[in-house]
């Protein structure tokens, strides 16, 4: 079982700089949606985002909408076509990407301007949407189950778009959800990555990480949760969630903003940071040890948070390039203590520009881990007991010898990070890292309980 242990957490460093995606690489993403396009039989995809849902387009564009929505049609020949509302007109993607632009005013906030565009039907039509095309929808979702009736033709767009593709092409069944190309859990684009994406991702998670750490540095009796916010700085990156700060009853709602209320001893405490690419959370007490826990939690906590610290470092020693999510799904389930935990979401997901892309940790799930995934270590304990929380979320990048030489010679610095975290696990933490696991957190397994001493952390049962 896991024990307490006095840990030094290392200053690993970081990337100040931002890394910069390159166009070639939108390029190629938009040769391989093509292919997929082809392979599918899709003479239309449509792109629709939101300020919530904006990574498939940004994936493909390096263009998010602010305050507005955004339609991107692609046709099979590559031809493009970017819709966007008054305010986006004047923060465009390069025109490399997308060098036809159109401004359809619906897509603005209301009380603006609607008398300087052409109706969404003779958009669409002169784009080539009509009789017999077969049109792909993008926007966040696959619907996977016998909840909402359709299947492939059950549509997370807005209606009007929706209605209006459905009547051009005059067969309902051309216009279906088109989403698993990018968001499928076993092949989707936005699944595997290249080296230039991962190296975004790992900047990012130090920007997450780093702010996480700080909260917990800072807590305090009496301190409150907006003052804490302020630490979680995203240095220009857009948040891929809002920033979480809570204390005492207040955790119960465990996504919940920061708020005036304030820390006391004995409080449970969960923090959360999310930007694009990354995100790191922790939870536990505000105390300075177990000796501190009042009532029943004096005796529930510790084990909560061993047992869970045992099925972290399961995941941690169990996924690896060639592993199923079922394999990974099934070997944690096997440590949890089900007396003292269940688990809230599926143990672990893809990560991306948005937090959350698709999940390969089922039960019985037969998706291969592959060479360029990045994941969440997401692993949400709910007491069945007295209520508390101990949890943590760190992102990892999955690498084969060969994108691990090409990160090596591409990144140097961020190579000698990487393999600084893996020693952390290894020597101090005893949890045992595949070598195709590349930590990206600045807190690569660091867990400690009690936030009133950070010197102390759990450790994995071989060790100390």
């Amino acid at each position: 079982m896991s024990t307490l242990t006095e840990i030094q957490l290392p200053d690993f460093g970081r990337e100040e700089r931002r890394p910069e995606i390159p166009i070639q690489v939108y390029q190629n993403r938009f040769e391989k949606i093509l292919e997929r396009m082809a392979r599918d039989g899709i003479d239309i995809l449509v792109v629709y985002a939101d300020r919530e849902h904006s990574a498939n387009l940004t994936y493909l564009t390096g263009f998010d909408p602010r305050f507005e929505e955004a339609i991107l049609l692609l046709d099979a020949n590559g031809e493009r076509l970017l819709l966007v509302g008054n305010e986006c007109m004047g923060y465009l993607p390069d025109n490399e990407l997308v060098p036809s632009v159109e401004m359809f005013q619906e897509l603005s906030l209301l009380g603006q301007a609607r008398d300087d565009s052409r109706p969404i039907r003779t958009i669409f039509n002169e784009f080539g949407v009509g009789n017999d095309k077969r049109i792909g929808c993008c926007g966040w979702k696959l619907f996977q189950s016998d909840l909402i009736e359709g299947g492939k033709l059950a549509i997370e767009l807005p209606a009007y778009m929706v209605d209006c593709l459905r009547d051009l092409v005059g067969d309902a069944s051309n216009i279906f959800n088109a989403n698993e190309i990018l968001m499928g859990v076993e092949d989707g684009l936005r699944v595997l990555n290249e080296p230039e994406q991962i190296a975004f991702f790992e900047h990012a998670a130090g920007i997450t990480s780093h702010g996480v750490l700080a909260v917990l540095r800072h807590i305090r009796e009496g301190v409150e949760e907006r003052e804490l916010e302020r630490f979680l700085d995203s240095e220009g990156l857009p948040l891929s969630c809002h920033r979480m700060v809570s204390f005492g009853e207040k955790a119960k709602r465990g996504l919940s903003s920061a708020s005036n209320n304030s820390a006391m001893t004995g409080d449970v405490f969960t923090t959360a940071f999310g930007v694009t690419g990354a995100l790191n959370c922790r939870a536990g007490c505000v105390v300075g040890s177990a000796s501190d826990l009042s009532g029943e939690l004096s005796d529930f906590f510790p084990q909560l948070v061993a047992n869970f610290f045992d099925v972290v470092a399961t995941w941690y020693e169990t996924v690896r390039v060639g592993i199923t999510g079922g394999e990974v799904f099934a070997a944690v389930e096997s440590v949890r203590d089900d007396k003292l935990y269940h688990f809230a979401v599926n143990p672990g997901h893809y990560i991306h520009l948005d937090e959350w892309v698709n999940s390969p940790f089922t039960e019985g799930g037969k998706v291969g881990l592959r060479s360029g995934m990045a994941l969440q270590m997401d692993i949400i304990p709910v007491s069945n007991g007295p209520f508390c929380y101990a949890n943590m979320e760190d992102g990892v990048v999955l690498a084969d010898a060969e994108l691990r030489q090409t990160l090596s010679n591409r990144y140097p610095a961020m190579w000698e990070r990487i393999q600084s975290r893996r020693e952390f696990m290894r020597e101090a933490l005893s949890i045992q890292l595949d070598e195709s696991i590349l930590p990206l957190s600045n807190m690569p397994g660091w867990l400690p309980p009690y936030a009133l001493n950070l010197d102390q952390a759990m450790v994995g049962g071989e060790c100390g």
